[in-house]
């Protein structure tokens, strides 16, 4: 049986979901992006991670929006807006916060915590700078 935070799952056109080959590292969304090419932007992955620590780059996803649903600890959502202000959202087990498209966003955890979220993301294009 896959597991989220192991083995995410690609939500594709046409109502289709498969499980993806488990999670080796940051070169491992190269293959994502090559395996799901032809859904475009339509594609989201979904993922499950845990955190221990502040995020230390921001991340955008130019194409659409991402769903992050807290499912346990505590986590502070930062997001950049075009305007230039920057709004910031305490999430709990239960809550989820929306990061619209071109949205530059990081996340803070309490220090000697961990935060456990669900992403559903539109991978094509995600950029990241460091925070």
């Amino acid at each position: 049986m896959p597991r989220l935070d192991t083995q995410f799952a690609h939500l594709g056109r046409n109502a289709t979901a498969t499980v993806e080959p488990p999670f080796d590292g940051m070169a491992w969304y190269a293959g994502y992006e090559q395996r799901h090419a032809a859904d475009g932007i339509e594609g989201r992955l979904v993922m499950q991670y845990s955190f221990t620590e502040s995020w230390t780059a921001w991340e955008v996803h130019p194409h659409g929006a991402e769903l992050v649903i807290c499912t346990a600890g505590e986590m502070t959502l930062v997001q950049e807006l075009p305007d230039g202000s920057t709004n910031r959202e305490t999430l709990t087990p239960g809550d989820y916060a929306i990061n619209p498209p071109g949205v530059w966003h990081t996340a803070d955890v309490p220090p000697g915590t961990t935060a456990t979220a669900i992403f559903i993301t539109p991978g094509a294009g995600t950029d990241h700078r460091p925070r």
